[in-house]
């Protein structure tokens, strides 16, 4: 195609994605101005570029989050976001703005997400397509979390895009090398991701219909699928492998990015105690994700948020909807079981995403729930629209309160 039938094409794409960028870089304020607080990626960017995985530095800039093994500092959280980053610190150096970096994803993330809701509704009106994607924009925890940088929230964001990318080539099984890195990316940015690589092979074995488990006891389906299900692993296999050696390099460990051994942080004892993940984190961190409400104080009135998360249903009103879908088509189950894979392990882990506006590690599927409102088959009725204005303001709330924090 020509670039005439490009941006006729991809229109609307082209349009979401710098009105998203003006308006998270608007919303980001002074944040934008300058490097964030926790410049990890940075960090580890550069000592990559150096031919080395400990810091090039005998200090890091702070001491939260970092490890500090044999007299030497390393990043403890996954790596992908510092790779996509290093030829911005090969030209910058360690003043490279992360912030402006993660404004640049969140904002592909609304295009991303209208052009794949266009791919599964061919046939649904444009602009609801539109509507869903300024919902996933700026009624969730994608708008305060993506125009912070910093560590934490760099990865949520960047890990919303791969996944956004795995999706697309993972519908129908349809490109199994690109879904294989996709999602092998995606979880060397954010672990719990790693689960979502279910979606893929129920796609490969169950393509022609909605997901039955007898369907995945017959024989036949497996042999069909492999064409696409053997690449798909061989190319999850070349950045597994590397991976592993590299935590291996480190820490000793296969499977250990660092946060068993983060340096004086407050989560250490209980770390050592019940280790990263244990039933003795289950009930605060559901009651994070689902039950902690907005803080109101009445004399004087002020309204505020606890640091440990916000009920996802507060956050964004018209995920309740999900609750009672009144449609349930094709990849309704596949949908949810990827959602369930992604998000559980999560629920056991020793650390809420403090400090944080809304239970951030939601964001991992976000994109899988949003997928599921569209496809839920609820028209845009004025409770609707009600629900989903509120997402908005309590979401510009958190993206003007939170990000003015510290």
């Amino acid at each position: 195609m020509g670039w005439r039938e490009v941006a006729e094409r991809y229109r609307v794409d082209l349009i979401l994605f710098p009105a998203a960028l003006a308006a998270y870089a608007l919303s980001s304020d002074g944040l934008l101005a300058h490097q964030s607080l926790a410049p990890h990626f940075v960090y580890q960017a550069d000592a990559f570029l150096h031919g080395q995985l400990h810091l090039t530095v005998a200090q890091p800039p702070n001491l939260n989050d970092w490890v500090l093994q044999g007299g030497r500092w390393y990043v403890s959280f996954p790596p992908f976001p510092a790779v996509l980053m290093m030829p911005f610190v090969a030209l910058q150096g360690l003043s490279f703005n992360d912030v402006a970096f993660t404004l640049f994803f969140a904002a592909a993330n609304v295009s991303l997400l209208y052009r794949l809701l266009r791919r599964l509704q061919p046939s649904r009106p444009e602009w609801e397509h539109v509507a869903f994607a300024l919902i996933y924009g700026f009624g969730t925890l994608a708008w305060s979390c993506g125009i912070r940088g910093e560590v934490w929230f760099t990865a949520e964001t960047v890990g919303v895009t791969l996944t956004l990318l795995y999706l697309h080539a993972a519908l129908g099984a349809r490109h199994p090398l690109l879904a294989g890195l996709a999602v092998a990316c995606a979880a060397i940015t954010r672990t719990p991701l790693a689960f979502s690589a279910v979606f893929f092979i129920l796609e490969a074995l169950v393509p022609d219909g909605p997901l039955d488990w007898r369907k995945l006891r017959e024989p036949a389906r497996w042999r069909a699928a492999l064409p696409g299900l053997v690449p798909y692993a061989l190319a999850i296999a070349a950045v597994a492998i590397p991976m592993a050696y590299m935590n291996y390099a480190r820490f000793g460990n296969f499977g250990e990015f660092g946060h068993s051994h983060l340096y004086a942080n407050r989560v250490n004892a209980q770390i050592q105690r019940f280790g990263l993940f244990h039933y003795a984190f289950l009930e605060r961190n559901l009651h994070d994700a689902f039950t902690r409400l907005p803080e109101i104080q009445f004399h004087p009135l002020r309204i505020g948020f606890n640091g440990e998360g916000m009920s996802l249903f507060v956050t964004t009103p018209l995920f309740l909807y999900l609750l009672w879908p009144k449609e349930k088509p094709r990849l309704h189950r596949a949908l949810w079981l990827t959602v369930a894979l992604v998000a559980v392990p999560g629920f056991f882990y020793q650390n809420s995403g403090y400090y944080q506006f809304g239970f951030r590690f939601s964001l991992d599927y976000t994109p899988y729930l949003i997928l599921l409102l569209a496809l839920g088959g609820r028209r845009f009725t004025g409770l609707f629209w009600l629900s989903a204005l509120a997402g908005v303001a309590v979401n510009a709330w958190g993206a003007a309160a939170f990000n003015r924090l510290y």
